[in-house]
């Protein structure tokens, strides 16, 4: 994965959004990309948490804001 070097100027907090969340991957390698660019990850917001395939607690050393409007 890659990201262009003028996405995100250092010290930027970003958020990352996504529709679901289920593993934690895709969030995952966003936040590595984001943290890569000197930037931070200031939050997560899906639509849909698949919570039985655990992807906040990868996520969680990210951030501590990590929310969703539907938790299955």
């Amino acid at each position: 994965m890659e990201v262009h070097s003028d996405a995100f100027k250092k010290g930027w907090k970003v958020v990352v959004h996504d529709d679901l969340l289920a593993t934690g991957g895709t969030a995952n390698a966003a936040a590595e990309l984001i943290k890569m660019q000197n930037a931070a990850v200031a939050g997560f917001a899906f639509i849909a948490d698949l919570s039985f395939l655990s992807g906040k607690e990868k996520l969680a050393k990210y951030a501590s804001e990590i929310i969703s409007l539907a938790t299955y």
